[in-house]
């Protein structure tokens, strides 16, 4: 595939890639060694990692259409061979974190995909995305387990920035679009409706008293976990990576140097 034409995006929006009855089988060979260094890959490249999660759960009885998907993250791939984390000194240590959760997203069986990016100094440092292990009775229930999961590795970060003696100093963020998802963190009265996620709602509630962590909210066009969550658009998807730093690096320096120049 090495002169094969390059992809803008990763994933079709609003793909409905599961297990279909009597479908074509794929290469199941093939398709697992290539899953398999994908997954590799995505260890440093945060941009594929929802595609990659996406086709990492068919490696048992790949289908033609799984296949494809996989095809499609290569000829991104191709387009964007330089591309990478891009670490810049901002003159500060402060620990940010977007969280967000993509509601019965999976349309095999229902199950919601929750992810988060980290930054500490406003470089993105960790990011993860993963299926939820139980369906998710409400939006708001989906977006609760993804704040756990994010305040989780906002702590350990904490705990590894002193232990290296850089100690964080102030409250971290993590960034929210849910609303439902921050009142019920805030409100100190047990919901009827909330106790199957009653550890997760007081392990934020003490951590949010403690003032370790603060949860603001943030508008949805400016998640940028989204990315993480769900196939997006051309558009939102460039635009998030920008944000996140990620890129071509050289042509990121490039830029920052004619912008420096013009303003001289």
């Amino acid at each position: 595939m090495v002169d094969c034409k390059p992809m803008e995006t990763l994933m079709m929006t609003n793909h409905k890639l599961h297990m279909e009855l009597k479908a074509k089988l794929a290469d199941k060979e093939r398709y697992q060694r290539l899953v398999g260094k994908l997954i590799y890959l995505s260890h440093t490249r945060p941009d594929i990692a929802y595609a990659v999660g996406v086709v990492s759960q068919f490696m048992h009885e790949p289908q033609a259409s799984h296949m494809e998907a996989v095809i499609r993250i290569i000829r991104y791939l191709k387009g964007t061979p330089n591309h990478g984390v891009l670490f810049k000194s901002n003159g500060h240590l402060e620990i940010q974190a977007y969280t967000d959760a993509d509601w019965a997203g999976d349309k095999g069986n229902r199950r919601s995909t929750s992810g988060y990016f980290t930054l500490v100094g406003g470089n993105l440092v960790t990011w993860r995305n993963k299926k939820q292990k139980v369906v998710a009775l409400s939006s708001a229930e989906a977006e609760f387990r993804g704040i756990a999961r994010a305040l989780a590795e906002i702590l350990w970060i904490k705990k590894l920035l002193t232990e290296l003696g850089f100690p964080p100093k102030g409250t971290s963020r993590m960034m929210c679009d849910n609303e439902a998802a921050i009142q019920i963190s805030k409100n100190p009265v047990q919901h009827d409706r909330t106790k199957h996620v009653e550890i997760d709602r007081h392990f934020i509630k003490e951590k949010l008293e403690a003032g370790i962590i603060e949860l603001p909210f943030v508008r949805s066009e400016d998640q940028l976990a989204d990315i993480l969550t769900k196939a997006v658009n051309g558009r939102i998807f460039n635009l998030c990576l920008g944000k996140l730093s990620f890129g071509d690096p050289t042509t990121q320096l490039e830029g920052e140097c004619w912008k420096k120049g013009k303003r001289k």
